[in-house]
């Protein structure tokens, strides 16, 4: 009776051990119905720690610097509001279709000479007291050791004033694409109404991201990807800023900002990580990811990432081959770190003459036919 070899008879089972190895391999996702509720329990913690007014009337009682800026902010917001509304409500039903020229244009007369300078001025003071507000709160919060002082150098001054225009240019864009997504039809309120959510969460949680030397594709990927917390955080803001019209919605929204940035630096944004939110209690750690039907990651910044990196490509100003190598965020990141848009006379005042006037000044010669340049004066004939 001849006996086959082992090795040549397989058992109908004997792919069992690497099926288990292949199954335990797959990701794990959590029911539709336990991620849902798990947005809204984060929803849920974003709009408690919105209200946490206790802990602005705390923190203002409990330091001088903070509530002397809260004070000289709310002064100058309302004065804007006051303005604002005078005009709006005295003004503008007393010379609405009258006769006179010069009774018909006192508004633009009133705009132009008193309300954009006013509302200018305001928005310039209120960032520098949101700064200090917010400064002040985190190291109240951390310490001292948090809040590291760089140098006041004129290369740190450059790039303040770059990071500054970057910020005013995201606000614009950000008004820009508000505006756009309203336009569309049936439910252009509702989404523009939730962008804004977004945008008022990111700029009260802009400061304590700085402070944590945060990226900017750092900020936007961890608020896109705890969407559901940013916009409970931002709603009532959001709906503080549709209470008026035009300018009379960012001057209240800047007269409640102080106390938006102090709710922020005590806030907890959850979850802690968006790829395992709910951990297993099991010895085993699964790692249990959302519903695939539940985004992660909301792409709430793409469009105005997007505008913010071609309004830098428009000014910005030498080094163009290396430029369209740089990725989106490459160069948004760049420009608010104030190396993006370089000024032509800047920079060449700083680097020193250019590399013609040096080798005219050295004598050097372009090499021709192969011959190597001369360096030095040349020699009388």
């Amino acid at each position: 009776m001849s006996s086959q070899p082992t090795s040549s008879i397989r058992s109908p089972y004997s792919y069992s051990h690497q099926h288990q190895l292949s199954r335990s391999a797959y990701p794990t996702f959590l029911s539709l119905q336990e991620t849902i509720k798990l947005q809204l329990t984060w929803a849920s913690r974003g709009i408690l720690e919105a209200f946490r007014w206790d802990v602005v009337v705390k923190t203002a009682t409990s330091d001088r610097e903070i509530r002397s800026n809260i004070l000289k902010s709310l002064l100058l917001n309302s004065l804007s509001l006051t303005s604002i509304y005078a005009f709006d409500l005295l003004l503008q039903p007393l010379v609405h279709n009258h006769p006179n020229w010069l009774h018909r244009n006192v508004g633009w007369f009133y705009r132009v000479l008193w309300l954009f300078p006013v509302v200018g001025v305001s928005y310039y003071l209120n960032s520098s007291w949101c700064n200090l507000i917010a400064k002040r709160s985190f190291v109240l919060q951390h310490g001292n050791h948090a809040a590291h002082q760089q140098p006041v150098t004129y290369h740190g001054m450059l790039t303040t004033l770059a990071t500054s225009a970057y910020r005013v240019v995201m606000i614009l864009t950000s008004v820009i694409v508000s505006l756009v997504l309203r336009s569309i039809p049936f439910a252009g309120s509702s989404i523009s109404f939730a962008f804004m959510c977004w945008v008022n969460a990111y700029y009260c949680f802009e400061f304590i991201w700085v402070a944590r030397n945060s990226s900017l594709a750092q900020r936007v990927r961890h608020l896109e990807e705890r969407w559901a917390y940013y916009f409970a955080f931002g709603f009532p803001s959001a709906v503080i800023c549709t209470c008026g019209s035009g300018l009379a919605n960012a001057a209240l929204f800047a007269l409640m900002f102080p106390a938006f940035i102090i709710m922020a630096m005590h806030a907890q944004p959850v979850p802690r990580d968006p790829y395992n939110p709910a951990p297993s209690t099991e010895s085993t750690n699964t790692l249990r990811f959302p519903s695939p039907l539940v985004p992660i990651r909301m792409p709430v910044f793409t469009i105005v990432i997007w505008l913010n990196d071609l309004i830098v490509r428009v000014l910005s100003v030498g080094g163009s081959g290396a430029r369209h190598q740089r990725t989106t965020s490459d160069t948004t990141e760049q420009a608010e770190e104030g190396t993006g848009v370089k000024l032509r006379n800047i920079c060449r005042t700083a680097r020193g003459p250019s590399p013609a006037v040096q080798a005219r000044s050295l004598g050097d010669r372009i090499p021709s036919k192969g011959k190597a340049p001369i360096s030095g004066r040349r020699k009388k004939d």
